[in-house]
């Protein structure tokens, strides 16, 4: 179970390992830091704690560049932190006079006064605070100080999985690669959001989709296609098909993201769904006709099937 508490929410605890960082995906390189973390924690009776930020540190740092699209909402990263067996995700609400606190006073009035710790566990080429001008050392100083261990994740720990944030970005929205951002993230890419009421076309040709609006607007979408994808409704996991796209054969108008429930008929309007992205089936087309599109979706429906048939979802634990 993993809670996610805001900072001034948080109730403070002297026995607490913890790291911070943004940890945008919980991919493979950030789980290097979160097992020390929980290796640690285990050893001395400890709760274990990841300190975090929201918004993302880059939009308020500069506020001129068009942003940062994430690969994880804040309830997404507590539900991936509560898999790997973290006891809570404390936010940090992250603006401008934030940025600004020195990594001193950062140690002294959050880490150790508002959320307390016994052991800090930090990367090797971690910098963080005002100018980024904390690091290894500084927590090092302030824990003789403030009796905490500090705890280096070494280069070689974190060479073993080099895996960025960016990388994974990249594969998602230059080729639609989920097969790539699979194998960094040690998971599939997911999409959290609630079914609403589309124009009902695809009902009408025999495959009907539930029509997804997403959680967050800087939640990444991969390339527009066809996937082969898991839907989560009610708990429940089903095999499915997933277009993104504008829908040119309809001459559509914006961006949708639909997806084809495989064997199931039941009304789940309004209802939070989760898409897993498996595989990339194909770019999105258009089609000389009703007909003719209704024979590439077999298509893609039998290749779904096949790809899903040896691609178990990822099953989540639940979170408070």
């Amino acid at each position: 179970m993993s809670k996610l508490v805001f900072l001034d929410d948080v109730k403070r605890d002297d026995h607490t390992v913890l790291t911070v960082g943004t940890f945008d995906g919980v991919h493979e390189g950030h789980k290097v830091l979160i097992q020390s973390v929980l290796n640690k924690a285990e050893e001395c009776g400890c709760r274990s704690v990841i300190v975090t930020f929201d918004p993302h540190p880059r939009d308020i740092i500069n506020p001129g560049s068009d942003g940062i699209k994430l690969l994880s909402t804040l309830s997404e990263r507590c539900e991936l932190l509560a898999d790997l067996g973290i006891d809570e995700m404390v936010v940090i609400p992250f603006d401008r006079d934030f940025s600004l606190m020195s990594s001193e006073t950062f140690i002294r009035e959050v880490i150790w006064k508002k959320i307390g710790v016994k052991k800090f566990v930090i990367g090797y080429d971690h910098q963080f605070g005002k100018d980024r001008e904390g690091t290894i050392e500084t927590v090092r100083a302030l824990g003789e100080e403030l009796s905490f261990e500090s705890h280096v994740v070494s280069k070689q720990e974190v060479e073993n999985k080099t895996v960025s944030s960016t990388s994974i970005r990249n594969a998602l929205q230059g080729k639609g690669d989920v097969e790539q951002a699979e194998k960094f993230l040690g998971r599939y890419y997911i999409l959290n959001g609630t079914v609403v009421h589309g124009d009902k076309r695809g009902k009408e040709i025999g495959y009907p989709t539930a029509n997804i609006q997403i959680d967050l607007d800087k939640k990444i979408i991969p390339k527009k296609g066809v996937y082969a994808v898991w839907a989560r409704v009610d708990g429940e996991y089903y095999p499915a098909m997933m277009n993104i796209g504008f829908r040119p054969t309809f001459k559509g108008e914006g961006l949708t993201m639909e997806v084809h429930i495989i064997s199931f008929d039941e009304n789940i309007y309004g209802k939070e769904i989760q898409v897993q992205f498996v595989k990339r089936i194909r770019d999105e087309q258009s089609f000389d006709g009703v007909e003719a599109l209704k024979e590439q979706l077999a298509k893609d429906k039998m290749q779904a099937v096949k790809i899903l048939k040896t691609k178990r979802p990822n099953v989540a634990k639940q979170t408070n």
